[in-house]
């Protein structure tokens, strides 16, 4: 039988250890405008690489033709607009651009072009939502929280930060309103607020804040507290929340001598090497979910710890490995068909699948992206 055909738009970190994951079994094709960054994955066994812009939908058209299945591992601000077009295709995809847009405004969309898109299919959005989803249809959950976040192991004054992608999209987390659910209710706080201190084994102390990352589960799980958190070393929060009160993340333009600029695109550029993840730099993934509520009319509370570093083996920084191996095992439920549901399926829908959960769990367990529980 003949292999099947994966198209995998984007190349960058994360895309790139998708495509060569899933090449181990499927004939994958990696589609970018960045030439340097196709070079990475050259001469690599199953996966070949074209340069051109998939955001021209007759381009796209021709380049996802024979494709079984489509993985957009895009920029957020180019996502949502891709996954309408891949679905206005007919293919099924699997998507981890963290697009601000809703997702779920296309469930009619892939329902009618009969096409399976599960979307947010990273860490956070991703795993928290699959391990939410399964304890959901487990019990009655009456508290979710997430905490997570990507940092080096070398701490470095000042940020003491680096990212594994844009910039623009980090900026977007310290800037956006935290939505999250409070006794029932859906209330906004702003992004950076309530400061808490956490303590991780093998890491120590975290610094934890709210931001914007439930998503979908604020209007797919009827659960009434629940919150998201982002991770840091202590004191980035007070450097973040400085220039925020002093206007480097305006999006408003001002004149620099006589040229219009926005504030943030300057502070994004400037960012962009200091924040920039070197080669081979080592640095880690942490997450913390803790889910409360009564399963069998007994209290009863799990929590999932996640701690995972960069793999000198293969090259891979923990957070490609922990987001793009997600995507994969999203990828092989969809191409095996163990999950064929028609529509548009954040990660808690899958999880309320006892199969497809499990699926998704052995799938990392046998890449070493271990999620630690214990219930009490």
């Amino acid at each position: 039988m003949q292999a099947k055909k994966i198209t995998v738009l984007g190349s960058g970190l994360v895309g790139s250890v998708i495509a060569q994951d899933l090449s181990k079994k499927f004939l994958v094709e990696v589609i970018d405008m960045n030439e340097h960054s196709l070079q990475t994955l050259a001469n690599k066994k199953n996966l070949t690489t074209i340069k051109a812009d998939v955001t021209d939908f007759n381009t796209l058209q021709k380049l996802v033709s024979g494709s079984d299945l489509v993985v957009s591992a895009l920029p957020g601000f180019l996502g949502y607009n891709v996954l309408k077009n891949i679905i206005n295709l007919g293919k099924n995809v699997a998507d981890i651009s963290f697009f601000p847009e809703d997702a779920l405004s296309l469930n009619d969309l892939a329902k009618e072009k009969n096409v399976t898109a599960i979307v947010d299919c990273g860490v956070a959005p991703g795993m928290s939502n699959l391990l939410l989803g399964y304890h959901y249809s487990q019990m009655q959950v009456e508290y979710f929280e997430c905490m997570v976040g990507g940092l080096p192991m070398e701490r470095k004054f000042p940020f003491e930060y680096k990212a594994p992608f844009s910039p623009i999209d980090v900026i977007e987390e310290y800037t956006r309103p935290a939505r999250l659910m409070e006794n029932g209710k859906i209330v906004t706080k702003p992004a950076l607020s309530e400061l808490e201190s956490i303590d991780f084994a093998g890491i120590g102390t975290l610094e934890s804040f709210n931001t914007d990352g439930l998503r979908s589960i604020l209007h797919t799980m009827r659960v009434p507290n629940m919150k998201e958190k982002t991770l840091r070393y202590p004191g980035h929060t007070k450097l973040i929340q400085a220039l925020k009160t002093a206007g480097f993340f305006d999006e408003e333009k001002i004149d620099i001598n006589n040229v219009k600029i926005k504030p943030i695109d300057v502070t994004a550029k400037l960012l962009k090497n200091i924040w920039k993840l070197n080669k081979n730099e080592e640095e880690f993934t942490i997450m913390r979910i803790i889910i409360k509520g009564k399963e069998k009319n007994i209290d009863k509370t799990y929590e999932y710890n996640l701690l995972d570093k960069y793999d000198v083996t293969t090259g891979f920084s923990s957070m490609s490995r922990t987001t793009g191996f997600t995507c994969a095992a999203m990828a092989h439920l969809i191409l095996e068909n163990t999950f064929n549901a028609k529509g548009i399926f954040p990660p808690e829908l899958i999880g309320s699948n006892t199969n497809s959960f499990n699926f998704v769990m052995n799938y990392l367990s046998e890449r070493n992206v271990i999620y630690k529980k214990t219930e009490y």
